[in-house]
């Protein structure tokens, strides 16, 4: 592989992958708000309880986004790297 241009079957490969990171990360972390989200409303949280299990599922979301994001796209620049 040249590494000095990319052609454009590898940068639409690259949008694509990214656009794919992206969204595969938003979903897995609206899904673990939504599971704490359900949490409170099962056990009818209210209060600093509920606000509190909310908190904790937005930012262990937020975590789990990111993992989802990083991952992805070190897993197809790792591909690259070895030409597949």
């Amino acid at each position: 592989m040249d590494m000095g241009r990319e052609s454009r079957w590898e940068k639409d490969a690259m949008t694509v992958e990214i656009v794919f990171a992206l969204v595969t990360a938003v979903a897995l972390a609206a899904a673990v708000f939504a599971v704490a989200l359900a949490l409170t409303l099962v056990f009818g949280l209210s209060g600093s309880a509920a606000k509190g299990v909310l908190m904790g599922g937005a930012l262990l979301g937020a975590m789990v986004g990111m993992w989802r994001l990083v991952r992805v796209l070190y897993r197809f620049d790792a591909q690259r790297r070895r030409g597949h």
